[in-house]
This record gives structure tokens, sequence and C-alpha cells, in this order.
């Protein structure tokens, strides 16, 4: 059974709505990206529809066990009450595999389309089957096309009898905010590192102390974050950025040998990943600086972050394009950040 860490308290308002009879509609539930904003709602949707259908799941928070006839169905996807609203493969053909035997890597589209929105009109002028209550998770509601947002509004604005939106955020800020003014907000923080470590533990049981401890500081207290590093050996690749920003690697030494580990169809993983790591190093760096060695080490972040964001879609040389994002951390010896943080 899946433990929750660090949000104790979201899970308590939630059990404490649903408990008094006088649940909300709608919850936005907002926070940075990967701390588990998805993974609470399709929980809580699930207890919701448990507690409704029958039988009472029992015990406290969120938890239904697996044996439970709705959470059988829930797992299978078969649930009639339940839609999952997210962006789709781009690739129509993997829509005929069943969600669960997805490698989980599909390229998805850019947005939620607006014709899914549309589609829940007609889930919505039916009655629930199973009991009085309807779930709808959209995951995440910033990814709504233009127009989107204009057609769920109406739903949110109309919520039939018994229906539940769980609308997940990272930037809530950027919402209409006719739908926030709709949803009843539930924050979401990163995780302090103990409850960052505990997540990372349950959900790599079988990785060493040092992954787990390079992980919680590549995630910066978000475990779905962190859990995208997982076996790339992200402590060696934080290890030569520092030793780049410390040493300014005169020699071109470092540089050359990150350049060839990381090119290589083989070494592409660890590649996409240093083109994360790199900027996240500079702008964690300068955080910690002021005057001439800020502005320099800011400079050398808006050049990497450029590089690393045209690197993919431009297919640029994987070994040029480590050799220059090392060079812009190396840069922050000469700049006299080296010595911070």
């Amino acid at each position: 059974m899946t433990q929750w860490f660090g949000q104790e308290a979201q899970i308590s308002a939630f059990c404490a709505a649903l408990g008094s009879g006088r649940l909300h509609h709608a919850w936005l539930l907002a926070g940075p990206r990967g701390i588990g904003k998805a993974a609470f709602a399709k929980a809580a949707a699930l207890r919701l529809l448990a507690e409704a259908a029958g039988p009472h799941p029992g015990g406290a928070g969120l938890a239904v066990p697996p044996d439970h006839r709705i959470a059988r169905l829930f797992e299978a996807g078969s649930h009639p009450d339940f839609k999952l609203v997210e962006r789709l493969p781009k690739d129509p053909k993997v829509l005929e595999t069943p969600r669960a035997e997805r490698s989980g890597s599909e390229e998805l589209a850019r947005s939620i389309r607006i014709d899914q929105i549309r589609e829940l009109d007609r889930l919505l002028a039916m009655a629930p089957g199973l009991s009085p209550r309807r779930a709808i998770v959209i995951d995440a509601v910033d990814d709504l096309e233009r127009g989107g947002a204009n057609a769920l509004l109406k739903s949110l604005e109309e919520p039939p009898a018994g229906t539940v939106f769980f609308l997940v955020s990272h930037a809530p800020g950027r919402l209409l905010p006719t739908i926030r003014s709709r949803c009843r907000l539930l924050r979401f923080q990163a995780l302090a590192a103990a409850d960052m470590m505990a997540a990372l533990r349950q959900a790599l049981p079988d990785a060493g102390d040092d992954e787990i401890a390079a992980l919680a500081r590549a995630g910066d207290g978000a475990p779905g974050q962190a859990l995208r590093f997982a076996g790339l050996d992200i402590g060696s690749l934080d290890a030569a950025l520092a030793e780049l920003a410390r040493t300014g690697d005169p020699s071109n030494a470092l540089r050359g040998r990150l350049a060839r580990d990381l090119s290589g169809k083989a070494a592409h993983p660890r590649y996409e990943a240093f083109l994360e790591r790199a900027p996240a190093f500079l702008v964690a760096r300068a955080r910690t600086l002021s005057g001439r060695a800020l502005a320099g080490a800011l400079a050398e972040w808006e050049k990497a972050r450029d590089l690393a964001a045209s690197a993919l879609p431009l297919s640029l040389d994987a070994q040029a394009t480590v050799f220059q994002l090392a060079g812009h951390v190396a840069a922050l010896a000469r700049h006299g950040a080296a010595a911070k943080g």
C-alpha cells in the first residue's frame, strides 16, 4: 500500500470535506511539478468512488484496499464513472493499446485538445452508473489548448449533481480567474528533505543510499522530478558539474571526457539528463551569489538554458553540445563564483 509523504494536511482537508457531506464540486490542486498532485487526484477520486459505491473501504485517509471492487475497476481503467483527461500520444496507433500496457515513453501532444473537453459533455449528460458519484481528473489543466478552458468553464459553472472535478495545476496564476473562483484551492508544497528521502526509498526500494541522496538533491523537493533520473547515475553528473565550477577545467580534460561519455545512442538518457542538470546547476549556484559574480553566473545560465532548450528540437550534435554546456559551468571559476555555495 502506498504511503503518502509530506501531504498530510492536504489529505486531511479533502477527507474532512468528504466526510462532512458538503464536498465541493471542483478542487484545484496547485503546486510545483512532480510533487504528487496527479497521484493525489487519482487517489482522492478512487476513495470518493469507493465510498459512494460501497462497501466502505474503511480506514483513514485516501487508502482503498486493492481487492476492493472499485479499486479493481479503477486499476483496469474500466470504471464507468471515472475520467482522466490528459495529453494524448501523438501517434494515433498508440491509443489502440490499453494505457496500462504502454511504455510511458511515447511522445505526447503539446496540449489537451478542446474536443477532449467537449467529450465530457456526453459523459456528464448521463447519470453515473455505479453510484451517485462521478470523478473527473484533468492532468494538467494548464495544458488546455485555446478554447478548452472556456469549454471546461461551462461544466464548472453548471456541474451535474454528484460530479467532482480534480484540476491539477503547476501554474494556477495562469488559469482563467473564473476557473479558479469556482474551485476549492488545495496547495501543495515541495517536500521537506526527510519526506523526499522517504518517498524515494518507497519508490526505489533497491536503490543504494548514494543514489537516493543524489536523486533527492536533483529532485529539489519533487519526487516525480527526481524519479526521472533514476538509474542514470545522476550523482556522477552533478559531481562533474561541481568540479567544473571549482577548477574551471583549464585543460578541457573534464569537458572532453563528459562530451565523449554522453554522446552516442546508448548514452542518450544521460545526455538528456545533462541538458537539464547543467542549467539547473547554474541557476542554483547563482542564488548563492551577489554583485559581479551573480551577474556572470546569470549570463552563463542564460546561454546554457537556451542551448539546452534547443539541443533536442534542433538535433544538435550531442558531443559538441555537452562540451559547450560544460564550458558555461566551468566559466563560474572565471567569474569568481566557484567558491560560493
